[in-house]
């Protein structure tokens, strides 16, 4: 089995001993568990409670802009342009999809 060695600041290293105590593990076993939550490894762990958070906020903010362009076109249509701008500054925006 491979190893590697990491430096932490005496707080943190712990709070990891705490965690781990906590958890009925070992220090070493607890980081390999978070490695493999973080890399996607569970499928309930990291990833998938982002994706849970992530699904909620779309489907929050569909129902909001549904209710605004049903009401006030004109609000929407400005406030899909600042999104634009701050995803294009970001660069989070595909150049390709960078039109209004």
């Amino acid at each position: 089995m491979a190893r590697i060695t990491i430096r932490l600041d005496d707080a943190l290293f712990d709070r990891l001993v705490d965690q781990a105590h906590n958890s009925g593990s070992t220090p070493s076993a607890y980081l390999r568990d978070i490695l493999h939550r973080f890399e996607g490894d569970d499928p309930s762990g990291y990833h998938a409670r982002l994706d849970e958070l992530h699904a909620t906020a779309i489907q929050t903010l569909a129902i909001l802009a549904k209710s605004i362009g049903a009401r006030t076109p004109d609000i929407l249509a400005a406030g899909l342009a600042d999104a634009r701008r701050l995803l294009k500054e970001r660069g989070l925006l595909d150049p390709e999809q960078d039109r209004p």
